[in-house]
Parts: structure tokens; C-alpha cells; sequence
């Protein structure tokens, strides 16, 4: 199985009383399907899965999977602090119908680059299902190395890696490394175009919660190595990523979805974008139905 194309990390969508909307749910997903999206994550950070209970967890991984009906690949978000945590969560994400795990660095603990190595190998081995690595410093307080990657990259079981970190200088380390049987996908969507440019396989997206047929379209020229006309409908894109940043995520890409039709509002820690933004909201609402209907 390999991965590639535009995999969106979807938002977990809650009714106004905080409970999961699962109507919104399968429409979301039918969505992402109907737009051309490669893959879907579930319960990633974007999908605010530290609030998830593990009963929520499980029912988004079944419904996702029913719903997908085999059409394309159901990643679930499976990365804790503990390695045994993790794979206990990397079963119960198989048990409920995910197809790969997105394992993400254990946050907070900050392990070595040899702790890394034991961790993902000690996953991968009892997870049952495909592995792709995850990195997301400026989240989790931990760095995944180019060169730890390289080690963990010949696993059998691990067929990926989410790399979070825009730096061209780190991706150069990485392109090698990338083959039939392990996808490097882009975690970081300003500069996801020139990552697939590069020689990697994919993106992993926030932004596509919102324009996933423009993301799809990027990535279809991508590969048709139309990078020109890739840059060209990536620029029209800049404003929502510059927007998508000026709260946490998945806080401004879920006021878009809620002025899509898809919930309300987050969980605490999290409030919902502060009403000093909300006028760029709604143009960026706006922004992204003219490049959607564009396309």
C-alpha cells in the first residue's frame, strides 16, 4: 500500500451541546471522497483526539470505515506518550476498521533518537497494521531525525512518514529515502508543493478540510509534473494558509467548517477563533467556494 496524493486530517465535527455530529461525519467524508481526496485521517491532532473518548474514538474509525467502503485508505491517529499506550491504541484503531496507523512522536517525554528508534520499532512490530511515522516538533517537544528515519525506513510494517517541518535543507536528507514501498508525505501545507516537487509522494492536510478538490487537483498535476501549473493554484491558496495560522490548529480551519455546515465549535482546552478574526472568516469562506467551484 502506497501512500500518496492528498490525504486530509480531517476535523471531528461536535453538535452545539459537544457531542460527536455524526451526520456532519459521514457528510465530511462523502465530501473528501466526492473531491477526490486520496486518503483520510481520523483522530489526528487536527481531529482534536486528545478530547476523544475511547468509545468517540473507536465509533469515528467504524463509521469512517463503513462509509470509505474499502474507496480509499482510513488512517487513524494512533500516537501517545507511552510506547505501550501507543500500541494499545494502534490495536483498538485496527479493531475498529482503520487501515494504517499515523503514529506521531510520543509528546512531552522527549525521547533520544535511539528511544525513537526502539519506539517505532516496538510499534510497528505489534501493531497489526501499516505504520507511518509522524513529526511535529513545535507540537510534541520532539524532533524525529532525517537520519532516524533512514534507520526505520527498511521496517517492513512502516510505510511512511508525515514530516511537519517545512525545511528544505532537512527535506533534501529525506528524498532518498523515499520508494514503492515508503511515502514521504508533507505535514506542512505552504510548502507541501515544492516537498512533491522534490520527490516526495504526498501531503497530509489541514487546509483540504476546506478546498480539498483544489488539493487534489495540485497533487494530480504534481504528479503529472505540471509543477507550474501546481505553483499557480497553490498561490491562489496563500491567504487561507496565512489564515489557517493565526489561532492553533484545528481552531481556524473549524470556524471554515462551521460556516460550511459541518458542527460546532471545539472541545476545551480549545475556544472556538476569537471574534476579532471572524470578518477574515467569512472571507475566507468565500475564498474557498470560488477556487473549489474553479476547479
Amino acid at each position: 500500500m502506497q501512500l500518496q496524493g492528498s490525504i486530509t486530517a480531517l476535523t471531528t465535527p461536535f453538535t452545539e451541546s459537544g457531542m460527536l455530529d455524526l451526520g456532519a461525519w459521514r457528510a465530511q467524508i462523502d465530501m473528501q471522497i466526492r473531491s477526490g481526496s486520496a486518503a483520510i485521517v481520523v483522530a489526528g491532532s487536527t481531529g482534536e483526539a486528545a478530547t476523544l473518548s475511547d468509545e468517540e474514538y473507536a465509533q469515528l474509525i467504524e463509521l469512517a470505515a463503513i462509509r470509505v467502503s474499502g474507496r480509499i485508505p482510513v488512517l487513524a491517529g494512533t500516537g501517545l506518550s507511552s510506547t505501550a499506550k501507543t500500541i494499545r491504541q494502534t490495536k483498538l484503531a485496527k479493531d475498529s476498521g482503520a487501515d494504517i496507523a499515523l503514529v506521531v512522536t510520543p509528546p512531552y517525554v522527549r525521547p533520544t533518537q535511539a528511544g525513537l528508534h526502539a519506539h517505532y520499532g516496538a510499534v510497528a512490530d505489534a501493531s497489526g497494521i501499516p505504520v507511518v511515522l509522524y513529526n511535529v516538533p513545535g507540537r510534541t517537544g520532539c524532533d524525529l531525525q532525517p537520519q532516524t528515519v533512514a534507520r526505520l525506513c527498511s521496517h517492513g510494517n512502516i510505510i511512511g512518514f508525515k514530516e511537519a517541518v517545512g525545511d528544505e535543507e532537512r527535506w533534501q536528507e529525506l528524498y532518498p529515502l523515499a520508494s514503492p514501498a515508503f511515502s514521504l508525505l508533507s505535514g506542512d501545507d505552504p510548502t507541501f508543493v515544492r516537498a512533491i516537487a522534490g520527490g516526495a509522494q504526498g501531503v497530509i492536510s489541514v487546509a483540504s478540510n476546506v478546498v480539498p478538490a483544489a488539493f487534489a487537483r495540485i497533487c494530480q498535476l504534481l504528479q503529472d509534473r505540471n509543477v507550474a501549473g501546481a505553483q499557480v493554484l497553490d498561490a491562489g491558496l496563500r491567504n487561507l494558509y496565512d489564515f489557517l495560522g493565526v489561532e492553533p490548529n484545528p481552531v481556524p480551519v473549524k470556524a471554515l467548517m462551521r460556516l460550511m455546515g459541518f458542527g460546532h465549535g471545539l472541545r476545551l482546552p480549545l475556544l472556538p477563533l476569537s471574534e476579532s478574526h471572524a470578518g477574515e472568516a467569512q472571507r475566507m469562506l468565500e475564498l474557498c467556494k470560488t477556487i473549489e467551484q474553479s476547479i
